[in-house]
């Protein structure tokens, strides 16, 4: 391409609508006037261009000086100028250097969003905000910017007034609904939250999600009750809701309503509409209840059919081994491991489970994979020792016990039961005198 109409096209790119409101004619230059560019005013703007590409401002700025020095008239030039001068953070000269821009072109939106984005780097929210209702009146997206502005300086009224006007002619946004949660957080407002919300649910009563913020709310504010009856509210507006009872399980298991709060678990942990975070926070609720009240225990082992995660794989295992049934908590340590097998206390707590039920060679397997991962936890290779004396293996129980010994930092009792250990290795491969001198070191600590 010719370096002629590479400038023209540039030109009118820079100066053309602003592209997500095109039917805007944001002063749009005419590219007849172009024509009358010299080749020596091409050449510098050329090589301006170049060099800002290549990150060399300084030099950029140079040749669009020169290039002034030829035209000054022309707005791109003062544009560009400003943004090398934002690129060496001499935000003072890329101030003036787009001033000068909107005094030959006003209103054009690339120079506004550029000057705004020097003064936020300034800090200068008074001057981003004066730039940003500019920008509005081409573009009135650029609201959610003043919105953050506000809140940014502690300006929460006004704050909250832009996110009203955005919702009422845009529609409600996750993003703007946690900036106004925010602001009501850090105002300590939490009635306007609650009135708010309630005004929601008023103008869209189908709407669910509203109930639910609705409930969340009023819990956080220690109104129990309003929020007890909202969430029967919503039930009683929507059989069929299954979010609901992530509330309402809580409120029975309060009241001590515990039918009802056993069925809202099993709802809770039989849905596909509940994400896997929140049915794992019930189950662990579902798995302390029972621990209480084993009569539902039945309940329970049905509701954990359909939900298999790591950590309620864990609970379940923790709650069969305080029951006191190590095989049912085995099976469930086991499952756990399959998402968890970096967990140490869990690989620890399965292999002494797998040796006390004499499950050896499934110890020998979990305890060398665990050494590969924690070669340095003696713990580890006392358990590899005792399954391989188990296994009738003494030459190897001796080596990995001599290893994993001198891992020890000031653990008496491990020592002696590693001594033993290596006492019944050396009894087995009759080597007498040394299993004499290993079991009187144990008996001396």
């Amino acid at each position: 391409m010719k370096k002629h109409t590479y400038i023209l096209l540039l030109l009118a790119f820079l100066w053309s609508p602003f592209i997500v409101t095109a039917q805007i004619d944001f002063n749009k230059i005419p590219t007849d006037d172009l024509e009358d560019y010299s080749n020596e005013f091409q050449s510098y703007f050329y090589e301006a261009l170049k060099q800002k590409g290549i990150e060399n401002y300084d030099k950029a700025i140079e040749y669009l000086q020169k290039c002034i020095n030829l035209n000054s008239k022309e707005a791109t030039l003062y544009f560009e100028l400003g943004k090398n001068y934002n690129q060496l953070k001499n935000f003072d000269l890329a101030i003036d250097a787009l001033k000068q821009a909107l005094e030959l072109k006003p209103g054009n939106v690339w120079v506004l969003d550029e000057l705004y984005y020097v003064y936020i780097q300034q800090k200068n929210y008074d001057e981003a905000v004066n730039t940003i209702k500019e920008l509005v009146k081409y573009q009135p997206k650029y609201k959610e910017d003043l919105a953050n502005i506000y809140a940014q300086t502690k300006d929460y009224d006004n704050a909250l007034k832009v996110l009203d006007e955005l919702d009422a002619n845009f529609g409600v946004t996750r993003e703007r609904e946690a900036l106004r949660n925010r602001i009501y957080k850090l105002t300590g407002n939490q009635k306007a939250l609650i009135g708010n919300i309630e005004a929601k649910i008023k103008n869209k009563p189908q709407d669910e999600s509203n109930y639910l913020k609705l409930i969340y709310r009023l819990s956080e504010n220690n109104e129990t009750e309003k929020a007890f009856k909202t969430a029967k509210e919503l039930l009683q507006m929507k059989p069929d809701s299954k979010l609901v009872h992530l509330a309402l399980y809580k409120f029975y298991l309060d009241k001590n309503e515990t039918d009802n709060a056993v069925n809202s678990m099993k709802t809770v942990l039989s849905t596909d509409k509940i994400d896997p975070t929140s049915k794992t926070k019930v189950l662990s609720d579902f798995v302390k209840f029972v621990a209480k009240n084993p009569k539902y225990e039945a309940d329970l082992l049905e509701a954990t059919a359909s939900v298999s995660t790591g950590k309620s794989n864990l609970d379940l295992g923790n709650y069969y081994h305080k029951k006191g049934d190590k095989l049912k908590a085995l099976e469930y340590y086991k499952k756990a491991y399959t998402t968890e097998n970096q967990n140490f206390s869990l690989i620890k707590q399965i292999l002494l489970l797998q040796i006390e039920t004499n499950q050896y060679e499934d110890a020998l397997k979990l305890s060398d994979e665990g050494i590969e991962i924690y070669p340095a936890q003696p713990i580890l290779y006392l358990l590899n020792g005792v399954t391989l004396n188990a296994l009738n293996r003494p030459k190897e129980a001796i080596d990995t016990l001599d290893m994993g010994i001198d891992y020890i930092i000031e653990d008496a009792k491990m020592e002696k039961d590693f001594y033993l250990q290596l006492s019944q290795a050396h009894t087995a491969l009759n080597n007498l005198d040394k299993a004499k001198a290993f079991k009187t070191k144990a008996s001396k600590l």
